[in-house]
Formats: C-alpha cells, sequence, structure tokens
C-alpha cells in the first residue's frame, strides 16, 4: 500500500479530511525547501504537493508562475527537486509527496539521465505521486505503468468542463487520487462557487474510486471547510506562495506553518 492510499485510508478511518498544500520548489530561496515541507507537516499537512519550475506552464496564473520563474532562476530544475525530497525523506519518511509540473521537465530529466530514470530515481529520491498537467490519460498509459513498477503513482486533473468519457480514461489509469480543478481558468484565478463542487463530485465519484481533492480558488479557513465537507482533501497552492512571496529566509517556515493552521483547525472542527 503506497503512502498516499496509506494516507487517505488513516484519514478517512478518523472521519477526517487531507489538507495538501503547494508549494514551488526552490521559492522563495533556493535553500529553504526542506524545512518548508518539515513545517507545514507540523502545522497539519497531510500530503505535500511540490511544484517542478518549468518556463512555459500553461495551467498556471501569474503567482506560481512567478514563483517558477524565480526558482529558474535560482538554478532549480528536476534534478534540484529530486535532491529536496530525498533531503525531507532523512527525517520524514511517511508524509505523501507528490511532484506536480509539466512533460517538458520529466522528457528532458529522461533524455539526459537515461530511459527511465524519471521513475528510478523519483522513486530512490522518495516521490510518492506526479501529477504532469499536460500527459493526457490515453497517452499515459505507459508512463504510468513504468511509475507503477516503482511504486509512484500517477495523479490526474479533473475540471468543470470533464465530460464522463474523460471521467473514465482517468479512472482507468489514475492511482493515489485525483484532483478536482474547480474553477475554469488558471491557479489563483476568481472566486470558488462551492455549490458548483457540491454538484460535480457526486458525478466525479460515480466514474473514479480514488479520493478526490479540490484545489484551485481555495484561499482562507471558511472555503476549505466548505470544499472540505464534500471533498476528500483541500489542496491549497497561490494564496501561500503569495503569503511567502518577499519574506526574510527565516520566517518563510514560519508563515507557512502559521497559515496553515488555521486551515487545518477548520477542517478538523
Amino acid at each position: 500500500m503506497s503512502r498516499i492510499a496509506t494516507t487517505f485510508a488513516g484519514l478517512k478511518a478518523q472521519g477526517r479530511k487531507a489538507l495538501i498544500p503547494y508549494v514551488t520548489a526552490g521559492f522563495p530561496y533556493a535553500d529553504v525547501t526542506p524545512e518548508l515541507m518539515h513545517a507545514m507537516v507540523a502545522a497539519g499537512a497531510d500530503v505535500i504537493e511540490l511544484g517542478v519550475p518549468f518556463s512555459d506552464p500553461m495551467a498556471d496564473g501569474p503567482v506560481i508562475q512567478e514563483a517558477g520563474e524565480k526558482a529558474l532562476a535560482l538554478g532549480i530544475g528536476m534534478a534540484q527537486v529530486l535532491a529536496m525530497v530525498k533531503a525531507f525523506r532523512v527525517q520524514d519518511t511517511q508524509t505523501p509527496v507528490v511532484l506536480m509540473g509539466y512533460a517538458n521537465p520529466v522528457e528532458r530529466y529522461e533524455q539526459r539521465h537515461g530511459a527511465d530514470s524519471f521513475p528510478r530515481d523519483a522513486a530512490a529520491a522518495g516521490v510518492d505521486g506526479v501529477l504532469v498537467v499536460d500527459y493526457p490519460p490515453e497517452e499515459c498509459v505507459d508512463f504510468a505503468a513504468r511509475l507503477r513498477a516503482k511504486g509512484i503513482d500517477l495523479i490526474f486533473l479533473l475540471a468543470p468542463t470533464s465530460t464522463d468519457e474523460r471521467m473514465r480514461q482517468v479512472a482507468e489509469v489514475a492511482s493515489g487520487y485525483v484532483y478536482y480543478v474547480s474553477l475554469k481558468g488558471v491557479t489563483g484565478a476568481g472566486t470558488l462557487d462551492t455549490a458548483a463542487v457540491e454538484a460535480m463530485l457526486p458525478r466525479i465519484r460515480r466514474h473514479v474510486q480514488l479520493p478526490v481533492g479540490v484545489g484551485f480558488g481555495i484561499r482562507d479557513a471558511s472555503t476549505a471547510q466548505t470544499v472540505g465537507r464534500v471533498a476528500d482533501a483541500v489542496v491549497i497552492g497561490s494564496k501561500i506562495i503569495q503569503l511567502l512571496d518577499g519574506q526574510p529566509r527565516d520566517q518563510v517556515a514560519s508563515t507557512a506553518a502559521g497559515f496553515l493552521r488555521g486551515i487545518r483547525s477548520a477542517l478538523d472542527a
């Protein structure tokens, strides 16, 4: 049983919902990410989504896109992201870590390090899941199998525009959980329509048996609590990135932890 499956099973048994923060690897400082990850776990994070910086992130709004650009300028690529996960694993062998990003860094890594090097090295670093935004499920059967052979889950996005057929396709190859993008548009855009989320989740669950996380547009404890009533997990990214931007190096971890403690309390209330 994977760390992701174990985590969701344990939370379900407790009647609790997963808190999944997203942060861009190497932002706002190249060396802060493992410390930041530990602080978020201490504040109540159940799974961590770690963004892999990429120069053309089609699904990211301006906040996360700028964070990625700053991380790239600091020299952060896939190899550095895997090293961060490995450093995190020295002290934490339980919390699932999911890499979220795009096809280019994955494929470039394998061009440089050899065929099948990404699943091998990601597993060795301690990665539990991978979400590649621009890999559609019908083109991922081989990639999913290569990841699964190393014990890594392949996670997919679903959107308000997803058809029943698309949900069935995702269900055939996905593992770990699925990520429902609650807004039409990029990360951090718009205002979340919680009623629409509540209406969509039963439809997703008719086709997908995995836990369903909801993200894009969740910015405060109240919204997280409302979404948590119907979803299995709440994903928060842009708001955290905004809070971290401009913080002194020694306040990054505590800033994220302070925010997440409020979200955790709301989810558990």
